[in-house]
């Protein structure tokens, strides 16, 4: 035994599997860190760059939050995100509940429409909502012209409205696991004590779900004050901007050169935020120990009969799927059709063509497609084997400090995306740009789109290998299998269905995206999210409309095998 033990121990140090993940997880980390990294050196850096001589100082942050205007875009961000988040709430929580804790039919209509609801596009709904609402020719206010009533979205309020519709399928899901899991027992018994329904599910229900819900608040109001899309499509056209459209504003200055300095220590400002609202994130979800009720034998899931009320759920049900998706689709669908914004009318109908769909630079749309298709492929692939190797190397591994690696892969949930685009953007102009030329390519979109998504990657690749003994590793040790040999023939097997729908989920982020790439897209790496944006600032609507329209049905087939699949495994609440 102890020369088959000698034999193990010469047989791990010749295998080269584990320096190579270690050196993939090192190669990311350096990635992800060095974005950080670039936002607070060109934060601190005074002066021209490029000089000689370089001064480093407090200038950039004193012009930041000297600047009147600057201070009045962070009250408006917080604004903001503080009416989004209310917004997702207000229908996240009661969908949650709907599908989890009441007898409720068609719930996997349900999960399927709000599932769906978070990969359709933000700009989309955006688009559809302006077309809608614009205090000058939005189809309603025109409609109701002559009643006096008015309505704008491009106010915060507005803003918010919609991106809160747009969150709300993401506050659902955070939501359900804690629903799922809440033993009805103590519900019950306030029952008996003669509370009514409302105060029970206000004193009891709500109270036990607290944790839950606090720490999903926290995440969006984390992203809905990073969000870009709804901001940039709503507000820019009015000068409302929020924190990422302010930022574009100073990256891409009209006049003179770009504020680097000014939006590097703008952005660093922000990362210290997000920092603080991840540290409190980790101590809501530690501190939810106190609230847990589930026992083991004593859990008896019940349903709460809805009885007539059934009705009024599904309707309020539905009038947040039709608000937050099917209304703005169809307005974006009668907008593409028509040569310019008008009532739905038999006049209007004779002057439905395709012209907004001929008039579209189909040539430049296919380089589009080509490139999204291309990091739709290559962008989960990439991520699925980096994130492999950091949760091999965080579970697996007896590496000193190897909690160090699951903090870094953890930085991209925990800070605004946004920001990682902007680091991207500097570290590629000032520094990586004078070794290799990598800007307006789409490896430079392969691999910030790689750290954006790297922490969903080891998240579901974390669940599962936690779940898979290391009894199983160390058997096919002793046969004498390397850990390449390990991880291909046992490990994989195991995580294959996650790892599947992990790749579809990404993939479709991926095809999607818009924020990651604003600051990084040229002629050459533009994608099919970038067409729309460039369609929408030149004011060619109808034609952003249209292209949002086929990107939509471009969608449809991957978006199909997701579901489809998801389905099979049970795993629509895991997203």
């Amino acid at each position: 035994m102890r020369a088959r033990g000698g034999e193990r121990q010469a047989a791990s140090l010749l295998d080269p599997s584990p320096a190579i993940m270690l050196a993939i997880v090192s190669c990311a980390s350096l990635v992800v860190l060095a974005q950080v990294a670039v936002l607070l050196w060109l934060s601190l850096f005074e002066g021209s760059l490029g000089d000689a001589q370089a001064a480093y100082g407090l200038d950039n942050f004193r012009e930041v939050f000297g600047d009147p205007f600057t201070l009045a875009v962070i009250l408006d961000t917080l604004v903001f995100a503080a009416v989004a988040l209310a917004v997702a709430l207000a229908f996240g929580i009661p969908a949650a509940w709907l599908v989890e804790r009441t007898d409720l039919g068609g719930k996997t209509a349900l999960v399927t429409a709000m599932t769906v609801g978070l990969l359709v596009p933000s700009y989309s709904s955006a688009m559809g909502w302006l077309f809608l609402l614009h205090p000058k020719v939005g189809l309603v206010n025109r409609w109701l012209a002559a009643s006096g009533l008015h309505f704008d979205i491009t106010t915060l309020l507005g803003m918010g409205w919609v991106e809160g519709l747009n969150l709300a399928p993401l506050a659902f899901v955070m939501t359900a696991a804690v629903f799922r899991a809440m033993d009805p027992a103590l519900e019950e018994a306030a029952a008996i004590a003669g509370a009514g329904g409302v105060r029970t599910w206000l004193k009891v229900t709500l109270r036990l779900a607290w944790p839950g819900i606090l720490a999903a608040s926290i995440y969006i109001f984390t992203i809905g004050f990073a969000a870009f899309d709804v901001p940039a499509i709503i507000g820019f056209s009015a000068r409302v901007y929020t924190f990422s459209s302010y930022l574009l504003a100073l990256l891409n200055a009209h006049e003179g050169l770009p504020h680097y300095g000014t939006a590097a220590a703008l952005s660093t400002s922000v990362l210290v935020m997000a920092g603080l609202l991840a540290i409190w994130y980790g101590a809501v979800q530690r501190g939810a120990r106190r609230y847990a009720v589930v026992t083991g034998k004593a859990y008896r899931p019940r349903l709460a009969a809805l009885g007539p009320w059934r009705h009024a759920a599904w309707a309020y049900v539905g009038v947040f799927l039709v608000l937050s998706k099917l209304l703005p689709i169809v307005v974006m669908l009668w907008v593409s059709l028509l040569p310019y914004l008008q009532l739905p009318s038999g006049e209007a109908l004779s002057l439905v063509t395709l012209r907004n769909f001929r008039a579209i630079d189909w040539e430049l749309v296919l380089r589009g497609l080509r490139n999204s298709g291309a990091l739709m492929v290559m962008t989960p692939t990439v991520t699925l084997i980096v994130s492999f190797a950091f949760s091999w190397i965080v579970l697996r591994s007896r590496l000193k400090g190897r909690g160090l690696f699951d903090f870094i892969a953890f930085l991209p949930h925990a800070v605004p995306s946004i920001l990682f685009g902007v680091g991207a953007l500097l570290l590629t102009l000032f520094v990586v740009d004078k070794i290799v030329p990598i800007y307006g390519t789409i490896w430079l979109l392969l691999a910030v789109f790689t750290v954006g998504r790297l922490s969903y990657g080891t998240r579901m690749i974390n669940s599962g290998l936690i779940q898979i003994s290391r009894e199983l590793d160390e058997s096919a040790e002793m046969c004498g299998a390397s850990t390449w040999a390990v991880c291909c023939s046992v490990l994989y097997p195991l995580l294959s269905r996650t790892m599947l729908y992990a790749w579809l989920w990404i993939a479709l982020m991926t095809y999607r995206e818009m924020t990651l790439a604003v600051f990084l897209t040229t002629y050459d790496n533009t994608t099919l999210p970038m067409l729309i944006w460039g369609q929408w600032v030149n004011g060619n609507q109808g034609q952003s409309a249209a292209l949002s329209l086929v990107m939509l049905v471009g969608m449809t087939p991957v978006l199909a095998l997701f579901w489809s699949f998801a389905q099979r495994r049970g795993a629509a609440s895991e997203v």
